[in-house]
Parts: structure tokens; C-alpha cells; sequence
């Protein structure tokens, strides 16, 4: 069970995925086919289940794409099944004390790092697998805190001493807004708490990931040391193409609620 991703950044790659919130697994299908290094599918927010779920993860198998899960919130049958059903990690949202990031932690592992249960499910091929996917499991899976509250900044170096914290995501969505700053990404100070977290977690050889809201945020924000960043979403990417392709043939673009 080789993980994709924790390769790439144990390795100092800069790895490119893409976040996937639509229902259709041809999405991660044209993501591995095109070589991205990481999809993360949300289930957070939307309407994603854990049938859709898995489709997702089909559609990467044999591919050198890593399938991430953000799961809907810290419970442990929440972070068990995403794994179970073969995830090579899990996004956890809404971390703000190294006691949170603890918990992620031990329900992503398996005793006696964790607690988390075995199954006989698809991550260990129906039960065909289990002896190798145990064994390999608690160093491969990868079990991410998002760090997105102004409690989390104040917090980050009591959670970068979590034992086996790989890896964090930074979303400056809900973060600008427990700065009082609601979806202001250049809100003041924010930049400055951003790196804060980034050069933390370097230090602590924990792989910083991001968002980048286009190409050449994307490499200022590999310039500045994220190791993990995101592209975009299906979602979004779809509406910048079409309205790229619109302006071009200079058609109005006039989004109707």
C-alpha cells in the first residue's frame, strides 16, 4: 500500500492535485489520466456520499494519483470508513488544539498508535490483502489536520509536535473569517499568519498544503514552500474554462441565480 503523495513530499516535491466535489468519477478519472499528483474528495460540504466515494477511488486505481477524503467532521467512524474503503488519507476539518490533532491521529491509526478498527473491506481487497495492508497502513495512510481558525494559528506549535503529523492544509476561507474577514483571502494580517504556519511546519518537516486560485499564485506559493497545493476544484475550473471560452468569442457572461 504505497502512498502517492507522502512520497512525493517526503521526497521535497512539490505536488499538484485538484479538489473534487461533483458526483461523476470521470473527474478523478481525467486527473490520474493527466498525471495530477493528488485529488481530494469533499465530503464536507455538497452532496458527495460514501458510494460516490468510492467510485472516486476506482477511478484512480493503478494510477499514481493519491485520493484524499475531507471528512464531514473529528468522529472516527467517519475517518475509519473513508479509510477502509481505500483513501490513502483524510482531510479533517475544524483542528484548533494539538488535543484535536491528537484524536485525528489515533482514529486514523491502528493500535497501538490508534484505535482504529480492522474491517474487511476494500482497503485490504475484501480481507485477500490484510496482512500486507496492516502492516503498511499506519506509515502510508496519511491523516491531515485543516488548519482554518484563528485558534489553530494561535495553537499551530502545540499541534506541530503531534507524533506522526505528516502533513496540514491551511484553508483561508473559513480562516479570514475568524479574523473577522469573511472570504477576504488578502484580508490584513493574513498573508502573515499564513507563512507563520507554512514556515512552522517546515521546520518541523511537516508538508504545508494550500490552495491557489491561479497558475501564478500557484508558484508563489511553492516559492514561499507549500509542498501540497491545490489547482482548484472541478467546480471552479469548469466555470474559469467556459468563461474564458465565452469572453474570447466575447459573449456576455451574465450568471443567473
Amino acid at each position: 500500500m504505497q502512498n502517492p503523495l507522502r512520497a512525493k513530499i517526503r521526497n521535497r516535491q512539490t505536488a499538484y492535485g485538484m479538489w473534487v466535489s461533483l458526483e461523476s468519477p470521470t473527474i478523478t478519472e481525467i486527473a490520474a489520466t493527466l498525471g495530477l499528483d493528488w485529488v481530494c474528495i469533499d465530503t464536507e460540504h455538497g452532496h458527495l456520499d460514501y458510494k460516490e466515494v468510492i467510485d472516486h477511488l476506482r477511478a484512480a486505481r493503478g494510477s499514481d494519483t493519491a485520493v484524499i477524503v475531507r471528512v464531514p467532521e473529528l468522529q472516527v467512524t467517519m475517518l475509519k470508513r473513508a479509510l477502509d474503503i481505500g483513501a490513502h488519507g483524510v482531510i479533517v476539518p475544524t483542528i484548533n488544539t494539538a488535543e484535536e490533532a491528537e484524536t485525528a491521529i489515533q482514529y486514523g491509526k491502528y493500535p497501538p498508535r490508534g484505535v482504529r478498527g480492522i474491517g474487511g473491506e476494500r482497503a485490504v481487497r475484501w480481507g485477500l490483502f490484510s496482512e500486507t495492508y496492516l502492516r503498511e497502513a499506519n506509515a502510508e495512510t496519511m491523516v491531515i489536520p485543516l488548519i482554518e481558525s484563528r485558534s489553530a494559528v494561535e495553537n499551530i506549535d502545540a499541534i506541530l509536535e503531534t507524533p506522526n503529523l505528516e502533513a496540514l492544509y491551511l484553508g483561508l476561507g473559513d480562516m479570514s473569517a475568524s479574523y473577522g474577514y469573511p472570504g477576504n483571502w488578502d484580508a490584513p494580517g493574513l498573508a502573515e499568519h499564513t507563512q507563520t504556519v507554512c514556515q512552522k511546519a517546515l521546520a518541523k518537516g511537516i508538508a504545508p498544503g494550500i490552495l491557489a486560485r491561479n497558475p501564478a499564485e500557484a508558484q508563489a506559493r511553492a516559492a514561499q514552500g507549500f509542498q501540497w497545493i491545490c489547482l482548484g476544484s472541478d467546480t471552479g475550473l469548469l466555470i474559469n474554462g467556459i468563461k474564458e471560452q465565452m469572453s474570447t468569442l466575447g459573449l456576455s457572461i451574465t450568471p443567473r441565480y
